[in-house]
């Protein structure tokens, strides 16, 4: 750029005027001036205006050199990109704008086609453009994307030269205006079609727009809330000091969340979740609010069916263990607090069981119903009767000082359980059995005193049912030593402190090996081993008797898997309990554990169930053994002959096998009532074509009578002692030799 502008015109005319007034002729008289001096004064004279014309001629090119390096300067400087294209469409000149937004330096484009720097999506664009600007047709601007790293969006304008052979094109960038045009018209999108409502307010609180959502939830038009107040949606079951904490709140924190319940146009209420965000200006004054919203009216319904489902038994309705245990809870620190007592009352119903198996499980549901409403008319207000399970209810009675001041409400109890309830033209009744206990008394926690209201209860069912029965805390000291002692027996079962030993099952007429009982034993690190009536009575009818049980199935089937793999498939029997046998899971966890162990036939497995067990729920009892048949398994009746069973209940029992108990084997010898016993189930198992196999066989003479009376399969002491499984397959080697070789009685009755 020039650095100062040449002097002006008015400027060099005064500086030659004063130089031509300076120059004077020679001599004193002008009159005396030769014709030689007139002519080198004019000589003079020329030069000097010569010299004035070059001067201004200078002065001119300096201006003309200022005002280019202006030109230059706006020309290459420009935020723009000017070009200059020939018809076909080659680069004749460009600025430096230009090259930059081409990412080329400027003296690499001259004569290269612009088109080489436009996306191929593009082009027919630009040549339509071109053709238009060359034809001097009218046509828009055109927008392009150039086909270069910066991957730019550009505008082009152009207007053709005055000659017709060349445009000037005018290339501006427009990325950034593209990404913010994109950016407002997502905005406009999301403000349009999300599915939140949204509310914009001026800063002095009053609604300027609002979206299609707004009005999709609360029903109110765009133009029938503009100018007004978000109030007007306020339903009143919030408090004003609610909505005054959350204007505080907005002021703080610039933002505020949380649930409304407002109500629609046509006066519906519903529940939404709300954020509300103050907009500020540069100055950080509040520009805007704008609030977001959605409906969640029907979430917080699905929400309080969900606490329903999760707090409330689904049958009748009474709070269940889980409400239970808090209402529970908060009762007790309030008893602490107020030095008052509360009772828990364990209440199971008596001969609600027979009432299943005879009507079916929907009457029984139907009484369940009825009952529990019956109860709970007879509490009082703050009182709670829970369902837990089955036929199980809690009832927790507050604000007592002892048990004369609860008596009334349990007498209150046994009365609504045994009053009857009519269902069509049945008179359903049945009883109740209540264990008490009183906190803080009983001053342990929530859960351990259900526990003990309920060892209680099974005290009353013992007095005979249909009665109350006080915990007694003393005598729970030796409930915490049974406790003890199951602890270790799960603990015996954690370190696989048990085993099974085998006794052999024969055919005494052919001497052939049919199976093998499995019997527990326990291998007490301190104790030795320990026979089952060391331990087993003492988990009768607990869980971790299912556990044991489990166990044993589970090693029994390992045990054949791996004589099967020694080439022998032995027959196992496993004692199943009745409590085992009614659990629910029984038989899916059979079935698992049956395909845990897809080498063993299933009909190597053979249960035992004790026919006194059988009788307790017969139905039950038989639905579960023909699922276990359909699995493979066998079923043999242990004991049979000690449960008084009628001819109908052997009738529905499906076992393939009778075992005839070995107190009638060991005695029949000299007892003829025994002898006629066992005589007589050997009879019935014919007429029902079933196997039998008797028990207890000792000696030589029990052999010969029962092959006598028809019963050839048995198992006792006479035979061979429970052995441990790995002495199992020399004994069967060592038996079928003596029995090849001697097959005498004497053989027989040898110990082993």
């Amino acid at each position: 750029m020039a650095s100062e502008d040449p002097p002006g015109d008015a400027d060099l005319r005064l500086r030659a005027e004063n130089r031509l007034h300076s120059v004077q002729l020679p001599g004193q008289d002008p009159l005396a001036v030769t014709e030689t001096q007139r002519l080198l004064h004019e000589l003079q004279v020329y030069q000097i205006e010569l010299e004035l014309q070059n001067e201004e001629l200078r002065s001119s090119r300096a201006q003309v050199e200022a005002g280019l390096a202006r030109y230059t300067d706006l020309y290459d400087f420009s935020p723009v990109g000017y070009f200059t294209l020939s018809r076909s469409g080659e680069i004749l000149q460009t600025n430096l704008a230009g090259a930059r937004l081409l990412g080329q330096e400027r003296a690499r484009l001259q004569g290269r086609r612009f088109a080489l720097f436009v996306a191929q999506a593009d082009l027919p664009s630009l040549n339509t453009f071109l053709e238009l600007v060359f034809a001097a047709q009218p046509h828009e601007p055109c927008e392009l994307r150039l086909a270069t790293e910066s991957r730019l969006t550009v505008q082009i304008e152009a207007t053709l030269a005055s000659s017709g052979a060349s445009c000037n094109a005018v290339v501006a960038d427009i990325t950034a205006h593209k990404e913010a045009q994109a950016h407002l018209l997502l905005a406009a999108s999301v403000f349009t079609h999300t599915r939140d409502g949204i509310i914009i307010c001026s800063p002095d609180g009053r609604i300027i727009d609002v979206n299609a959502a707004f009005t999709r939830i609360t029903g109110y038009e765009r133009e029938e809330v503009l100018g007004k107040e978000p109030c007007m949606f306020n339903s009143g079951q919030q408090s004003p000091e609610f909505y005054d904490e959350m204007r505080r709140t907005l002021a703080r924190d610039s933002m505020w969340s949380g649930e409304l319940r407002n109500r629609r146009k046509n006066g519906e209420n519903y529940i939404e979740s709300t954020t509300i965000s103050a907009v500020h200006n540069a100055n950080g004054q509040t520009q805007n609010t704008v609030t977001l919203f959605t409906d969640i009216t029907a979430m917080k319904e699905h929400q309080q069916q969900l606490e329903h489902i999760a707090h409330y038994d689904g049958l009748t309705h009474l709070p269940n263990r889980v409400l239970l245990a808090d209402r529970l809870q908060r009762a007790m620190i309030q008893c602490l607090r107020q030095e008052r007592s509360l009772a828990v009352a364990f209440l199971d119903l008596d001969g609600f069981k027979a009432v299943n198996d005879l009507y079916g499980h929907d009457i029984g549901d139907e009484l369940l119903v009825a009952l529990a409403q019956q109860m709970k008319a007879v509490l009082r207000e703050g009182d709670t009767l829970a369902r837990i399970g089955g036929d199980e209810f809690v009832a927790v009675l507050v604000d007592i000082k002892n048990l004369s001041d609860c008596t009334p409400l349990l007498n209150r109890l046994l009365q609504a359980a045994i009053t009857p309830v009519k269902r069509g033209e049945r008179v359903l009744q049945v009883s109740a059995s209540i264990g008490v206990t009183l906190f803080p008394q009983d001053k342990v926690a929530a859960e351990q005193l259900i526990r003990h209201a309920d060892h209680a209860m099974y005290q009353a069912k013992q007095a005979g049912k249909n009665r109350y029965h006080l915990f007694d805390v003393h005598q729970d000291l030796n409930l915490q030593t049974q406790s003890q002692e199951l602890e270790r027996i799960r603990e015996a079962l954690t370190r696989h402190e048990f085993v099974l030993y085998y006794q052999p099952k024969v055919n005494m007429r052919t001497g052939a090996v049919i199976g093998a009982e499995a019997l527990i034993r326990w291998q007490h690190p301190k104790r030795g081993l320990l026979q089952p009536d060391n331990f087993l009575p003492l988990i009768e009818n607990h869980p971790i008797s299912v556990e044991l049980g489990e166990w044993v199935e589970d090693s029994a089937l390992n045990q054949i898997a791996a004589w099967h793999v020694s080439g022998q498939d032995i027959p196992v029997s496993v004692n199943v309990g009745a409590f085992q046998l009614q659990q629910d899971e029984f038989v899916p966890h059979l079935t698992a554990l049956l395909h845990a162990h897809p080498d063993v036939q299933s009909s190597l497995l053979e249960l035992e169930i004790l026919e006194t067990s059988a009788l307790q729920d017969i139905a039950g009892v038989s639905r579960v053994m023909h699922d276990c048949q359909a699995l493979g398994v066998r079923f043999a009746l242990d004991d049979f002959g000690t449960g008084y069973a009628s001819l109908s209940y052997l009738k529905h029992l499906p076992a393939e096998q009778l075992k005839i108990d070995k107190s009638f084997v060991l005695s029949m010898i000299d007892d003829a009532d025994d002898r006629a016993i066992v005589e007589g189930v050997i009879g019935l198992v014919r007429a029902f074509h079933r196997e039998v196999i008797a028990e207890g066989v000792e000696t030589p003479a029990h052999r010969a009578l029962l092959l006598a009376l028809g019963c050839e399969q048995a198992q006792g002491y006479g035979i061979a002692h429970p052995m441990p499984a790995a002495e199992f397959p020399a004994w069967i080697a060592d038996w079928q030799s003596r029995w090849l070789k001697r097959g005498t009685d004497s053989e027989l009755s040898a110990r082993h």
